[in-house]
């Protein structure tokens, strides 16, 4: 994680600049996430979506061609350069490199009352990056999440050195790939 920081470092000061002169909001967004334990912390990211985009809504899932998402975001999305600032996360030890992805604690509570033993991806420290994320196309439901914990399911039964090596590196390749919206 450190090492990939002080390698994009140079891009955070250019990142920032290109968030504020697009609306003039802040260019980091903290977001309260769920980890081990079901111990809340804050998950950093560039922002890419409006100012207070849920601030009428509340939380909900984004959906694919989000209105929210602005045009510097839509860029960041895609690159996945708005996911960097997470390995101050992985520094702090609140999420490690690979594991379930962190998920929102309105998220958390509805999925724990639709998902048999969702509970269970708790059990370890979330990651940056996940078999889930490897295998699946981004989470926009609860039907989707439900099929992401089989892949989460599947990382708890049968994570190692190998197989975090293996998601870690498939991931970097992602990074070069369009794919979100």
């Amino acid at each position: 994680a450190g090492i990939l920081l002080i390698i994009t470092a140079p891009l955070w000061p250019l990142i920032a600049l290109a968030i504020k002169i697009e609306d003039g909001g802040p260019a980091l967004y903290w977001q309260k996430r769920i980890g081990k334990n079901k111990a809340s912390f804050f998950l950093l990211k560039f922002r890419s979506m409006e100012k207070e985009a849920e601030e009428k809504t509340g939380p909900v899932w984004a959906k694919e061609a989000d209105s929210r998402i602005t045009k510097i975001g839509k860029f960041l999305r895609r690159s996945h350069l708005d996911e960097l600032p997470q390995m101050i996360n992985v520094l702090k030890g609140e999420i490690s490199l690979v594991g379930p992805r962190p998920e929102r604690p309105e998220f958390v509570e509805q999925l724990g009352r639709e998902i048999p033993y969702y509970h269970i991806r708790h059990l370890i420290k979330p990651g940056f990056t996940g078999w889930a994320q490897i295998k699946f196309r981004y989470g926009r439901s609860v039907m989707d999440s439900r099929e992401k914990f089989q892949y989460d399911l599947y990382y708890l039964k049968n994570r190692s050195l190998i197989l975090d090596a293996g998601i870690l590196l498939k991931t970097f390749q992602l990074f070069f790939k369009k794919e979100r919206g």
